[in-house]
């Protein structure tokens, strides 16, 4: 039982008053009420006011008469404001124990949006040539935090990540390992990937200014890769899937786990390309263009005042995103799928990560296709992503099958990035992997897991290593999570170490340390409480406060995952943990002289705990009982 039966149920009763009074129908909203104006608002009045020709208040004080013999177990009063919004008041004597008990249930928090329908959620998606920086993190943490979300919302949801092991940046490397003396086995304690892109991306890029016949060499590797056989092909699969070992191992540090690896250079050699482009000419989704400068090219024509986009050039030749296509629709099962399936390795969560491939296999044939895709990539790709979802909406004759989940960059605070050895002259760091301006995301994790550790022996030194070491990677991953989500997807982040490891606010840490604190209480009680008790003894502002909120916990995970927002769980979770402050600040738990009253407490703290854990589960966060 939680708030979200409580609106149901209210909003069921307002539809039978509409009924018996043969109003107009109307859709109207029954939702959780601002501060003061009672626990749940409905706006039914105002929109029937149009239809009845009545001010929203008579029509409210109206609803509210014929609502009293409704008044019980859930809802003990309503009234008319002179707003005209229709305020009920819940009954939380009833409600407590409901809550709190129903709290402690595993699935607690789950809806049935999806119904078990198949969905797609692709992310990270890191070209193979260099390490994750920072900016990275936030499409790994935003992907996986979706996929968490929709599994809480009943959805079978399938995690893909797209390697782009054929494009120029693989080119880049190549270049500098066949042509510009760059060893593929550096003497260096530095993972291989951030040798790849902090030295021979960075030191190749730069040499093409200096030597021209560099471009012509990486034109000459671009169409060796598309040649599997070829012995640059061969070699290019060496390099980057030992770049990719290193990026996977980050992003399993992160606690993002995967389904599937696709790789493009397999997208291009199955011909689903052909396959694809057949179909946009039957449906007329291309043309081709007979004169000016795009003559010769297969175009789709540009919105408003946007540019035509070239798909084939005249020279035969298709673009980038003539890749990005036919993946969108084998995604969606468009397309036959020409992939066999290998297993890439058992990862750390148990689940078995697979990699297509076009060589026979003995493994069974995978399905990774879903009925819906979420594709999560930066906003600067948003006039590519704008052109896929339109063809897939045209493929599938529905409009949201395709889903493009943009979001803004990430860059460093001027102090951070000194620590991290970037002078910035005393501005924010922008990242560039091609200029070499960026942070690896190892290297920040490392310097917020040195912090914690430091500040956990001050406060714990009869902690062992091996706890002090668990506390420091909960809190740093927690830290670097919660940073990616907190903002809305369209705001750019400025990541500061220093801010985000605060116990103060709207931080990881202050979240985790007030689960540590309701730890530490349930310690010195020294016993389990008993949840088969009456409850109607939590009835100061901070009890009900706290209780309540409990109750709101599949609410915030059905906005969520409705709007595809990681922000509305960790607010909730930030919530979650100031109301619990207060309660702790202004209410004895542990009282000696009155038992009872202890142990119903006790049973709340039990019941925060579990429901805040759970929210956190959902971004991704880990909160230790100390700290």
């Amino acid at each position: 039982m939680t708030f979200k039966i409580l609106i149901e149920e209210i909003h069921s009763n307002l539809q039978k008053i509409i009924d018996e009074q043969n109003f107009p129908s109307v859709s109207f909203v029954v939702e959780p009420s601002k501060p003061n104006f009672g626990d749940v608002t409905c706006n039914i009045a105002f929109l029937l006011s149009k239809h009845l020709k009545k001010k929203p208040h008579d029509i409210a004080l109206s609803i509210s008469e014929n609502y009293q013999k409704f008044l019980g177990e859930k809802v003990k009063k309503v009234e008319a404001h002179p707003s005209g919004y229709i305020n009920f008041f819940a009954n939380m004597t009833y409600l407590n124990e409901i809550i709190l008990k129903d709290s402690m249930k595993n699935d607690y928090g789950d809806i049935d949006l999806g119904k078990k329908s198949k969905i797609i959620v692709e992310h990270t998606s890191v070209n193979p040539n260099k390490a994750l920086h920072i900016g990275h993190v936030r499409n790994v943490v935003i992907g996986d935090t979706v996929s968490r979300l929709l599994r809480k919302a009943n959805y079978d949801v399938r995690v893909l990540n797209y390697v782009d092991d054929s494009g120029l940046q693989v080119a880049d490397i190549i270049v500098g390992f066949q042509h510009c003396g760059f060893s593929d086995n550096p003497h260096s304690n530095q993972k291989f990937a951030q040798y790849c892109g902090d030295e021979v991306y960075v030191k190749t890029t730069e040499k093409y200014s200096d030597d021209p016949s560099l471009e012509k060499k990486r034109s000459e590797i671009l169409q060796d890769l598309e040649n599997q056989n070829s012995d640059i092909a061969k070699f290019a699969e060496t390099i980057t899937k030992k770049i990719l070992a290193d990026q996977l191992e980050t992003c399993w540090e992160l606690g993002s786990t995967y389904d599937c690896l696709n790789f493009e250079s397999q997208i291009i050699r199955s011909g689903l390309w052909n396959k694809i482009f057949e179909k946009m000419k039957e449906l007329k989704l291309v043309l081709l263009e007979k004169e000016g400068k795009n003559a010769n090219c297969w175009v789709i024509r540009g919105e408003k005042n946007e540019d035509d986009k070239i798909l084939v050039r005249s020279n035969g030749t298709a673009t980038y995103i003539a890749k990005d296509i036919p993946y969108a629709a084998w995604k969606l099962g468009i397309l036959d799928d020409p992939f066999n399936y290998q297993k890439y390795t058992v990862q750390k969560d148990g689940k078995t990560l697979w990699q297509t491939t076009l060589n026979e296999s003995s493994e069974t044939k995978q399905n990774f296709f879903g009925e819906k895709v979420i594709t999560v990539i930066d906003s600067r790709q948003s006039r590519l992503q704008k052109i896929i979802t339109l063809l897939m909406s045209k493929f599938t004759s529905k409009e949201n099958s395709y889903i493009h989940l943009g979001y803004e960059s990430v860059t460093l605070s001027a102090d951070t990035a000194k620590t991290l050895g970037l002078d910035t002259k005393g501005k924010q760091a922008q990242m560039s992997g091609r200029k070499g301006l960026y942070v690896n995301a190892d290297q920040v994790i490392k310097l917020l897991k040195q912090k914690t550790l430091d500040e956990t022996k001050k406060r714990n030194p009869e902690l062992d290593d091996k706890s002090l070491e668990q506390i420091a990677h909960d809190v740093a991953i927690g830290t670097i999570r919660y940073e990616m989500i907190k903002q809305d997807l369209n705001k750019i982040i400025t990541f500061d170490y220093e801010k985000s490891l605060s116990l103060e606010g709207d931080t990881a840490p202050y979240i985790q340390y007030t689960n540590a604190r309701a730890s530490r209480i349930l310690e010195k009680a020294g016993f389990s409480p008993n949840f088969d008790v009456a409850f109607d003894l939590l009835q100061n502002e901070y009890e009900v406060n706290l209780i309540k909120l409990i109750g709101k916990f599949d609410l915030h995970v059905q906005d969520a995952a409705n709007n595809l927002s990681p922000k509305v769980i960790s607010k909730y979770c930030y919530h979650l943990a100031v109301a619990f402050n207060a309660f702790y600040e202004k209410v004895r738990v542990l009282d000696p002289e009155n038992k009872t009253l202890t142990n119903v407490r006790l049973c709340l703290v039990t019941s925060f705990k579990s429901t805040l854990q759970k929210a956190l589960y959902l971004i991704g966060i880990t909160a230790p009982d100390k700290m």
